[in-house]
């Protein structure tokens, strides 16, 4: 299954848990759909990044010449530069917010 497969599927489990959430009368019921539903959230959001992970690690490799045998080093690069341009937006969002 692709990637964009996996996602989709995990978009339709999440319509369709946020559905039933607000279908039953059981609070209890309702609530452990809601919970699977952001589960199913999280689990979509670790994939989008893993995607993301892939495709800039690929870029930084071609961008060295596509050396053999050093993938992990690009992929922990691409991690990093990511996770340093999230928390950017995050101190960028939260200073135009205060």
């Amino acid at each position: 299954m692709s990637a964009l497969d996996e996602q989709k599927k995990i978009e339709h489990q999440i319509e369709l848990a946020t559905r039933a959430a607000a279908l039953v009368k059981d609070e209890t019921t309702g609530h452990r759909f809601r919970s699977f539903a952001e589960e199913l959230k999280r689990k979509l959001l670790r994939l989008m990044r893993r995607g993301q992970v892939r495709a800039r690690a690929y870029e930084l490799w071609e961008q060295a010449g596509r050396p053999a045998g050093r993938e992990l080093e690009f992929w922990l690069e691409a991690e990093r530069l990511l996770e340093e341009k999230r928390e950017e937006r995050q101190s960028s969002d939260a200073s135009t917010k205060g």
